[in-house]
């Protein structure tokens, strides 16, 4: 799953990659500020690119809420909701059957720039943090959905069956985002798209040889240590996996 994530691009990076424009320009320059680790759990605000406005970049809390709920409501439900993973992520089997989910698949699905996202390794019962980056666009495009709460948005990220890589690297769970490449960006946010459409797209495996991925300090699921700092990023090596 995907509960880990990094963003250190510049607003003015995202949206000459997506050409979109930030949608509240009073917000700049707090998006601006690099973040290398946002716990999912903490339900930060991220910026995500919108199906009902696909030309700007708009701030959205990440774990998706009914939108029968207030935002007043939202405290207590994450509470409620870490049981089953604080709406951070959305199994795309799930993406039209579920009561939630399915509200959204049609009309409000949206891509997540990430500059990086993290995944576990499990060996001999023991997490190793791996972190995974793209190799020739500053950010990675994660499908998301989105629900609108009174004037906020609460978003979650698809995750699909784990491709060979991803199995072998998150072998526990099995699972991984869904990666979106160049040509499927601007499909996933056509208003015109049928089910059959949008399975495909569910179904897709991004290249990847377009990925970069490599472990990284376990401090990344200390809670106890700051980990939000440029050098979680960096390279460790541990002995016992280079001899799996």
């Amino acid at each position: 799953m995907c509960f880990h994530t990094s963003q250190i691009q510049s607003v003015k990076k995202i949206e000459n990659q997506y050409d979109v424009k930030l949608s509240d320009e009073s917000q700049r320059d707090l998006f601006n500020q690099p973040r290398f680790h946002i716990n999912g759990f903490t339900h930060a605000q991220l910026l995500i690119i919108p199906q009902e406005k696909p030309s700007v970049l708009a701030a959205a809390t990440w774990g998706i809420a009914p939108e029968n709920k207030t935002l007043s409501d939202l405290k207590d439900y994450y509470k409620e909701a870490v049981k089953f993973g604080g709406g951070l992520n959305a199994r795309a089997e799930k993406a039209f059957s579920h009561f939630l989910y399915k509200k959204s698949i049609f009309s409000k699905r949206c891509i997540i720039p990430v500059s990086a996202f993290f995944e576990p390794h499990e060996h001999q019962k023991k997490k190793y943090p791996f972190v995974f980056k793209p190799t020739e666009e500053p950010c990675l495009s994660l499908a998301g959905l989105y629900t609108r709460i009174e004037n906020a948005v609460t978003f979650t990220i698809l995750t699909q069956e784990a491709s060979p890589l991803f199995a072998k690297i998150h072998n526990k769970k099995c699972r991984q985002p869904i990666i979106l490449n160049k040509e499927l960006e601007k499909m996933w946010l056509n208003n015109e798209l049928q089910q059959e459409e949008i399975q495909s797209i569910l179904n897709f495996h991004f290249d990847e040889n377009k990925l970069d991925f490599h472990p990284i300090s376990k401090d990344l699921f200390q809670p106890k240590v700051n980990s939000d700092v440029e050098s979680i990023l960096n390279k460790v090596s541990y002995e016992e996996l280079e001899q799996e």
